[in-house]
């Protein structure tokens, strides 16, 4: 984990640097205390998807446990005399 303070962000390419080198959030601070995170744009979008794949993968279980499921064949046999499949 890399922590900068908040006058380091003037240097840009030094930031874009730690960046990709941290593969990771890098905190800013501002008299002491985090401020600011600044990550780079993969990392980003690889700890969304997570989050997106989580959020499904919680939902998915909370239907199983509430009993809200739907028979695949049943479907599927609907879905073919709906549309003519």
């Amino acid at each position: 984990m890399q922590i900068v303070p908040m006058r380091d962000l003037k240097d840009t390419v030094k930031i874009e640097n730690l960046c990709s080198m941290e593969n990771g959030p890098v905190f800013v601070t501002k008299n002491g205390y985090g401020r600011l995170v600044v990550m780079d744009i993969e990392y980003f979008q690889k700890t969304m998807n997570k989050l997106y794949e989580a959020t499904a993968l919680k939902k998915g279980i909370s239907d199983l446990e509430e009993g809200r499921l739907s028979d695949g064949k049943a479907v599927m046999e609907e879905m073919r005399l709906k549309y003519g499949i």
